[in-house]
């Protein structure tokens, strides 16, 4: 069919290429504009970007790499999009798939933090629930394509629906936690005598001593930058409170809500009304929802100046998934290669299916399906991209102009409505 892009033809676990670095960028950039639906949703853009279209990573690889950033604090599609960009062109390729993801909602957000974006009308709009739409759509086809490679049988189909049910019984991340933690205890009681398997490998250029640096550097700022904050000025205080948040936080962006507002409402340091308001234009602009802390920034103003502000802020709650991922990557690399390891992450490959199907009925299909109109466009737009296979960014688009068709219809004929 003209115009969908074909699976390219380069070899699964290509060698790192630092000059690579260019189109790591260019094709974040893209998911970065088009990306809505929070971090599931993300994963799910991630899957149908490197996995089904690109080949960058293969199924079973980009699995253990979405299961390890699980454990991670930290929001888990920016740390998975951080090693994608690792793999495939170093330090240079993880920093062009953060800046590529993350710029366009940080400017959203700063952007409307300085009254630009006129955002108080379209928090409401018909266009922003058709996104919801488009997101319903994605992750159901995402899960759809992760469970069918994680659970081809009757007792990884079992283990999967047993942790949607552990984690929408336990909405935390301990539910989390715990799914995942049934997940590997299964694993190595069911298939620790299966034949051990070669994963794919994925190519690096971080080896364990630059992982041991970069694991020792985020304990010692977390140790570190409260007492340094203690007579640092407003800077390092801001610092301080970004990083801590963006090191201590389980479960996406969401929940790092609490450790923000917690950190700067009752400081002072921001209104609660102006907090909520830029929220709410977080749940609006694609891409991470971490970059909530540019906006804090820019209505802080560090020295004055509402961009560096926004630039502090960002840079501080992202640090800890940069330092986390170049660390854990070098070690995790080895650990999978071990037969006792494959069989623990056989079944927490399956749970994750299992937190998968959680996610996407609660908040994702609860958001996004509202009435019978909702059901019916969600059901064209995965037609569309299941079948006909249009490319996602083609599906946002078709999702939020059918929901503001949709909603057009009642004032066109008043007989209807």
């Amino acid at each position: 069919m003209t115009g969908v892009t074909q699976p390219t033809s380069e070899p699964i676990g290509t060698p790192v290429t630092p000059g690579r670095w260019p189109e790591v960028l260019r094709v974040f950039f893209l998911l970065g504009l088009t990306s809505f639906g929070g971090p599931v949703a993300h994963l799910g853009y991630f899957r149908e970007a490197f996995v089904v279209r690109r080949r960058w990573l293969d199924e079973r690889s980009y699995a253990d790499l979405v299961a390890l950033c699980q454990f991670l604090p930290g929001p888990a599609s920016s740390q998975v999009g951080l090693a994608i960009g690792l793999s495939r062109a170093g330090y240079a390729g993880a920093a062009a798939a953060w800046i590529g993801f993350t710029l366009p909602s940080a400017l959203l957000l700063v952007l409307f933090a300085l009254g630009v974006a006129g955002y108080g009308d379209v928090l409401g709009s018909a266009w922003l629930q058709g996104l919801k739409v488009a997101a319903v759509v994605v992750v159901a086809h995402a899960f759809w394509g992760m469970a069918k490679a994680l659970t081809p049988d009757a007792p990884r189909g079992t283990l999967a629906v047993i942790a949607a049910i552990i984690a929408l019984s336990l909405p935390s991340i301990w539910g989390q936690l715990a799914a995942i933690g049934l997940g590997a205890v299964v694993g190595l009681v069911m298939w620790r005598q299966q034949t051990a398997t070669e994963p794919v490998h994925l190519p690096l250029q971080v080896g364990r001593r630059a992982g041991a640096v970069a694991l020792a550097l985020f304990f010692l700022l977390l140790a570190a930058l409260p007492l340094l904050a203690i007579d640092g000025g407003r800077l390092i205080e801001l610092v301080d409170a970004f990083y801590r948040s963006g090191s201590l936080v389980f479960g996406g962006g969401h929940v790092v809500l609490p450790l923000l507002q917690s950190e700067v409402v009752p400081t002072g340091l921001i209104g609660s009304d102006d907090f909520l308001a830029g929220y709410g234009a977080a749940q609006a602009v694609p891409g991470p929802l971490f970059t909530f802390a540019a906006y804090l920034g820019a209505v802080i103003t560090v020295q004055d100046s509402a961009w560096l502000g926004a630039l502090v802020c960002l840079l501080a709650i992202f640090l800890p998934s940069f330092l986390l991922v170049i660390g854990v990557l070098p070690f995790w690399q080895a650990l999978r290669r071990r037969p006792a390891a494959q069989a623990a992450l056989t079944g927490v490959n399956a749970a994750v299916v299992g937190l998968l199907l959680a996610a996407f009925y609660h908040p994702v299909f609860t958001a996004g399906i509202l009435d019978t109109d909702d059901f019916a466009l969600a059901a064209v737009c995965f037609l569309l991209l299941a079948v006909w296979r249009l490319p996602q960014w083609l599906i946002v688009i078709v999702g939020a102009a059918g929901a503001s068709l949709i909603a057009l219809i009642p004032s066109a004929l008043p007989g209807l409505g």
